[in-house]
């Protein structure tokens, strides 16, 4: 995870809170993430590796390019839905920082130059 860049470093300490918070409170699974949660984590970890936005990526909600299958997308937004209020209480710095990263914008796509 350190081979990161620092705001990729940081999106995924974030969605990490929030899995926690969330495999808590639904599956009831203390101290570490069940094991439906742990693959749902690494998946968003190789997602955010390929970011085609690398550092300077958005917050998921400002990009325009949806990283994730359908089915993985559904389980983000549930972990979202129950995580996403509890985050103030539990990180307020974290979903401080994370809420001004939501301000930036995401930079235009470089599209890959065709093979000659």
């Amino acid at each position: 995870m350190h081979d990161l860049p620092p705001r990729l470093v940081r999106e995924h300490r974030v969605f990490a809170a929030m899995v926690d918070i969330y495999c808590a409170r639904v599956h009831r699974h203390t101290p570490a993430p069940c094991p439906d949660c742990r693959g749902l984590l690494a998946f968003a970890e190789l997602r955010l590796r390929k970011c085609p936005h690398g550092e300077h990526k958005p917050t998921c909600a400002n990009c325009p390019v949806h990283c994730y299958q359908k089915e993985r997308r559904e389980q983000v937004r549930a972990v979202m839905r129950v995580a996403g209020p509890r985050m103030l209480l539990r990180h307020p710095w974290m979903t401080l920082r994370h809420w001004l990263d939501g301000f930036k914008k995401a930079p235009p796509r470089r599209r890959q130059q065709p093979a000659q």
